[in-house]
C-alpha cells in the first residue's frame, strides 16, 4: 500500500467517524460521550460541525479516532470468550465508566 492509498483510507476512516460520532450525539447525547470518550463540550463541538468542516478535519493525515483500550486488562476482558463473557463485558464498562473523560479523549 503506498502514501496515496494510505492517506486516502484514513480520510474514508475519519469521514466515517465523523459522521458517526454526530449522529450518535444527535440522537442520545449522553451514552454518546460515553461511547466515544468524549468530554460534553467535545460532543457540542462535534454536533455544531458543519458538512465542510467535517470534510476538512477528515482529510487530515492524523486518524481522527483510537482505541480506548490502553490497559492490558481491558482489552483482556474485551477479547475473552469464556463461560462468563456478558459478566466479563459489564465489567469492562464499568471500568471505563470509571475512568477520566480527559484521559479518553487526549
Amino acid at each position: 500500500m503506498n502514501t496515496n492509498q494510505v492517506h486516502e483510507e484514513v480520510r474514508e476512516i475519519n469521514l466515517s467517524y465523523m459522521m458517526l460520532a454526530q449522529q450518535m450525539i444527535r440522537s442520545d447525547k449522553a451514552s454518546a460521550i460515553f461511547r466515544l470518550g468524549v468530554s460534553e463540550e467535545l460532543a457540542e463541538l462535534i454536533d455544531g460541525l458543519s458538512p465542510a468542516q467535517m470534510l476538512k478535519m477528515a482529510g487530515s493525515n492524523m486518524l481522527l479516532c483510537r482505541f480506548r483500550f490502553d490497559e492490558q486488562l481491558l482489552l483482556n476482558m474485551i477479547t475473552d470468550y469464556n463461560k462468563d463473557r456478558m459478566m466479563s463485558h459489564a465489567h469492562t464498562a464499568i471500568l471505563m465508566a470509571g475512568q477520566q473523560v480527559e484521559a479518553l479523549a487526549a
